[in-house]
Formats: structure tokens, sequence, C-alpha cells
């Protein structure tokens, strides 16, 4: 029997993706913040607030954050960075707002980090959907050159949407095209992302409350130069107190590879044949991995683990790995 008070299905999905997203970024993350989001992203039909109150009740979606859980004695899936641009970590900084003669503009900032040499690329965005992220990091790679991995959390506007998990949205089809494969961190775990996330802090501690904006113009200026002179001038122990730059020159990889010149190439991008992708998940007690929303049954051995879901689009399967030895794999046909 159907229930004319119940939304459908893949907006109540959005709504509790998008609440998960602004509680571990920090946000607020109550009915009305989240309308907003779903307006910047043009969902339709728009919930009332009223509607996404009873989903957020209805699932148990209203407590305060009380600091994050990380299991102990469980071994994380480590990848490598110590190559120029051998991994990437991205992350959104926002809504900030630039005060001008009229009405506030609200923006946001892509803001990436080079593992291997500690460069930063920023760019300044004035919408969370998925083609304005894919412009941002598309710009961000023609300075940054591209990554061979590319670290991100799991907001839709990375992986594509809730109602369609397995239609890969355009991010993860342009590092597919161009041989980067994306890593989705585990959900309600920010702090995987942490060399990002303590450069956000760094960026709004240095740049947007020390510089005046009223402009878009202004702000796109004012966030170049202070990513040249965060790359060119700031030192890092970690660098044995080189710059970003200075560790960049005195590496001995292998050359920087870098987009094609000219703009973003024209969304929606054709789905790629060939390339992987990766989700780090932690098992918990009802042993289901999460592939952005749907959920695969694994072994009760794998429970309070992490394991790495590797998609691969060629062979149209979705493989578990346990410590680097696969585990499972599971028909994944992409849509």
């Amino acid at each position: 029997m159907s229930c004319p008070q119940r939304t459908a299905g893949p907006i109540e999905e959005i709504i509790k993706s998008t609440r998960l997203s602004l509680y571990n970024h920090e946000l607020f993350c109550g009915a009305q913040a989240i309308r907003w989001e779903l307006e910047e992203q043009n969902i339709q039909p728009l919930p009332s607030l009223r509607t996404i109150n009873r989903i957020l009740s209805r699932n148990d979606l209203t407590h305060r954050r009380t600091g994050h859980y990380e299991p102990k004695g469980t071994r994380y899936p480590s990848l490598p960075s110590n190559l120029p641009n051998l991994r990437h970590q991205a992350d959104f900084v926002g809504p900030r707002h630039l005060r001008g003669e009229a009405d506030s503009l609200r923006f946001y900032s892509m803001n990436v980090v080079d593992l291997g040499t500690g460069r930063c690329g920023i760019q300044p965005l004035f919408n969370r959907s998925g083609n304005a992220v894919y412009e941002a990091l598309w710009a961000i790679w023609r300075r940054l050159g591209m990554p061979r991995h590319l670290q991100v959390d799991n907001e839709m506007a990375f992986y594509g949407s809730p109602a369609h998990p397995r239609g890969m949205g355009p991010l993860i089809r342009l590092c597919l095209h161009y041989g980067i494969e994306p890593w989705f961190i585990p959900q309600s775990e920010p702090w995987r992302n942490g060399v990002v996330e303590q450069f956000n802090n760094h960026y709004q501690q240095k740049f947007l409350d020390r510089v005046a904006m009223q402009t878009a113009g202004q702000l796109q200026e004012g966030t170049l130069a202070f990513e040249w002179k965060h790359n060119s001038r700031y030192r890092y122990s970690k660098l044995s107190g080189k710059t970003p730059l200075q560790a960049l020159a005195q590496s001995r990889a292998t050359p920087l590879r870098f987009p094609p010149e000219g703009p973003a190439p024209e969304t929606p991008l054709q789905k790629p044949g060939t390339g992987r992708y990766h989700l780090i998940r932690l098992i918990r007690s009802d042993c289901a991995l999460d592939v952005f929303g749907e959920r695969f049954r694994v072994t009760p051995e794998l429970q309070y683990e992490y394991v790495v879901a590797t998609i691969d689009v060629k062979e149209q399967m979705l493989k578990l790995f346990h410590d680097q030895l696969q585990v499972d794999e599971f028909d994944y046909k992409l849509r």
C-alpha cells in the first residue's frame, strides 16, 4: 500500500546525504541549511522544511555532533604520497560571503593539496554542483598538474547522485578519461582527508579572515595571489624547511602531466570504458558495504575492518580488498 505522505525514495536519500555532508563539514545541518543546499543543486521538486524535518526525525538524524568515532586496532588502507602529484586531497570550504555595496555574494572554494610537495590549488566557485566542481578542478590541474590519485569525501558533487549510484558523476568521468583514480574516504570520517582539512584552516585564517574582498574579480585575483604566496614562500618542517615549490624543484620524479590547453571539456562526458575508482569503507555490525547508497552483504569476518571497494569499469565488477588481498567480488553493471 502506498503512503501519500511519505517522500519518494531518491529525494529522501538526497536529504540524508546532504545532511551527512553538512554535519561532516561542521556546518549548520538543520532543515533550512539542507533546503538551501538542495536549492543550490537544483533538486526538483524542492521539499518543504516540514518534509525535511520529518525525514530527519524518521531517520534519527537530529542528534548533535559528539566527536568522531575511530575504531581501535583496525588497520586503515594507505596510499603512497611521496612523489609530486601521486596523490591529491580535495575538499570544499564554504559557503562564505563577499560583502559588496549591495547584497552579499555567497561563494565556495575548492581546495586541493598535493601530498608529495605540499603545493596547494585554490579555485573559487559559486555553487556546489557537479559541473562547478568539474570546472574548478580542471582550472587547478592547469596550474598544479594532474594527479595519479584524487582523494575526496562523499559529497554528492564528487560522486554523482544517490538516485543513480552507478551513473558515474561528472568528476568520476573526468578523472577516468584522464587516467586519474578517484578515492572516496569512509563516511563520517573527515579526518581521513586531514592534510587538506588542515590547509582549509590555514586558508581561512591567513586569507579569508585577513583580505578584504567585495567582488568576484577581487576574490579570484586574491585567491591566485594567496596560492602563489603559499607555494613559493611558506616553509614546512615535513619538507625539511623547503617551500612547496622548492620541494617540487628538488624532486627527481617524472615530469608533471597537465590537462590539454583550453577550457574543461563540455559536459556530459561519455561514460569511460576503462579505469577504476575506489571507496574505503568501515564494515560495521550489520556486515554491509555501502557504495553510494547501495548495500552489499559481506562476510562477518570483515566486521569492524576497513576494506577497499574497487569498481573496475572495463570488467563491470566491484572487487573487495582487505589488507591488499581480494576477498570478494560482485557484478556491477554501470548505468
